[in-house]
């Protein structure tokens, strides 16, 4: 649980980015902003692990709809990995498993990483957020169940090593940078990485930089939100301006307007969708294509 104050006064629709602190649980994080943002209408658009730190997009009023919309976006990261061990849940908070260690050089470690980029298959991390018949796979395995799940696709865009690597006791720390589709476990990176040099790997700290067009740079922390609170409303990505930065957009006429509020669809020029459509820097509707012409999926009031 986050203590913070209650908002002065209700912060507008959009989209916040905060910073998420480490042992708080995504969760956590909502309950807080519903306090300071003095709404209970807040979403997130996909959870961290309550270890991991940094970028949690989050949907206040009206911008609770654009989160679906965020869902599938890419991320950056930034983690350390450890190969030569294995942990139950993947990560440093997990029980130890077995420690292989790990004679592989530093180019060997270098071509592993190379070959996890691109389009692959992973197995998610037992302790993920997966369903099984409805049930999370992490409150399965820590009730002891045996949990097994599928591989899934994924697209790796980078996996790279961006530090050196600290040799210690038969293992290998170091630090690296991923760029990668949504559904991909870090975690589960790392676990394939050793794997691939005959051993086992676990991540040691994990941090998001990036969820589509939203970034480290403007995630807020808790402490800032909370002062920002006491003197008045939480500022947040306006509604037209977090559209623009997650879907293709165009600008309409006032007589489009009028006839997308009715539901009824327009002719705009667009190549793909969803597609934001926009009036006079707000944000109209949500469009989808029919045939030739754009429809409303989504309407949102002035």
């Amino acid at each position: 649980m986050i203590t913070v104050p209650r908002g002065t006064a209700p912060a507008g629709s959009g989209i916040l980015v905060v910073d998420k602190p480490a042992a708080a649980t995504s969760h956590d994080v909502v309950a807080a902003v519903r306090r300071l943002a003095a709404t209970r209408k807040v979403g997130h658009a996909g959870t961290l692990d309550p270890a991991a730190t940094g970028v949690l997009v989050l949907g206040i009023g009206a911008g609770t709809k654009l989160l679906t919309y965020l869902s599938g976006a890419d991320k950056d990261y930034e983690s350390r990995f450890r190969l030569g061990q294995e942990t139950d849940t993947e990560d440093a908070d997990g029980q130890i498993l077995s420690t292989p260690g790990i004679a592989a050089t530093d180019e060997e470690i270098d071509e592993a990483l190379r070959a996890l980029n691109g389009p692959i298959d992973q197995v998610p991390s037992a302790y993920s957020a997966k369903k099984i018949d409805g049930k999370r796979a992490y409150d399965l395995a820590r009730a002891g169940e045996k949990v097994e799940l599928k591989a899934v696709p994924v697209t790796i865009d980078r996996l790279e090593r961006t530090g050196p690597v600290d040799r210690h006791d038969n293992l290998a720390d170091f630090d690296i940078e991923v760029t990668c589709s949504t559904g991909t476990y870090v975690r589960a990176l790392a676990r394939q990485t050793g794997q691939l040099l005959g051993s086992e790997g676990h991540i040691r700290q994990l941090r998001r930089t990036r969820v589509g067009g939203f970034t480290r740079h403007e995630a807020s922390a808790i402490e800032e939100l909370s002062a920002q609170a006491e003197q008045g409303a939480i500022e947040v990505v306006g509604m037209a301006e977090a559209a623009k930065r997650s879907m293709p957009h165009v600008e309409i006429s006032a007589k489009q307007e009028q006839a997308v509020r009715y539901g009824q669809f327009i002719t705009v020029e667009a190549d793909s969708f969803p597609l934001a459509l926009i009036r006079d820097d707000r944000l109209i509707a949500i469009g989808t294509r029919r045939g030739n012409q754009v429809g409303p999926a989504t309407v949102f009031q002035d």
